[in-house]
């Protein structure tokens, strides 16, 4: 699990990141920048991506399930 030790533990750095790409974007916006509104739409796609794959592949085992609903018959 190389990639797991590479990725931050924390949410902090995906929420940067995803501020980043809206900052970027909203820039591109501005400017009428096509180029900058696609690094950020990327930007924002990656924060997105990273963050599930970091909580999966950091964790040791899997979420309990929910407790069961009980029958209505």
């Amino acid at each position: 699990m190389a990639v797991a030790g590479i990725l931050p533990q924390t949410t902090g750095p995906y929420v940067a990141l995803m501020i980043v790409g809206f900052a970027v974007g909203a820039l591109g916006h501005l400017s009428r920048s096509r180029w900058l509104i696609t690094i950020g739409i990327v930007i924002i796609f990656l924060a997105a991506l990273a963050f599930p794959l970091a909580l999966n592949l950091q964790s040791d085992k899997p979420e309990p399930p929910g407790p069961l609903t009980p029958s209505p018959y």
